[in-house]
């Protein structure tokens, strides 16, 4: 399985980017993928995830109404939309798969996702 994430970008402070990440190798209609982030010096950690099926959601509480995680099942793909980006949103993101269902509260914990992206920099400035 590869997971391939779009690439990032610099952005203003107050801009919108969308992030993808396609899968490829296996077509998931079970699990979740999820969006992680790690800035410098800092732990990773849980930004979104979002189930293959059914579609539920879940968000860390620094992202809450500003990002938006979306799949197309057709294509196996996922999408971050992040609108009014933070100078503290830049990091290197990271998408993750896991093929077995799991309890949404899980979705926050690395632990649990069997498939990582190669991480993508995403920059804003003030």
């Amino acid at each position: 399985v590869q997971l391939q994430a779009s690439r990032g970008g610099l952005v203003q402070a107050g801009g919108s980017l969308r992030l993808s990440c396609a899968a490829s190798g296996r077509t998931f209609s079970s699990g979740a993928m999820g969006w992680f982030r790690q800035a410098p010096g800092k732990e990773r950690e849980f930004v979104a995830a979002i189930r293959w099926s059914g579609g539920s959601t879940s968000y860390a509480d620094s992202v809450k109404g500003r990002f938006t995680i979306s799949r197309d099942n057709a294509k196996n793909t996922v999408y971050l939309q992040m609108h009014s980006l933070k100078p503290e949103d830049t990091a290197v993101y990271y998408c993750a798969a896991v093929s077995r269902r799991i309890a949404l509260s899980a979705v926050v914990s690395t632990a649990f996702y069997d498939y990582w992206g190669q991480g993508t920099q995403v920059t804003v400035s003030s």
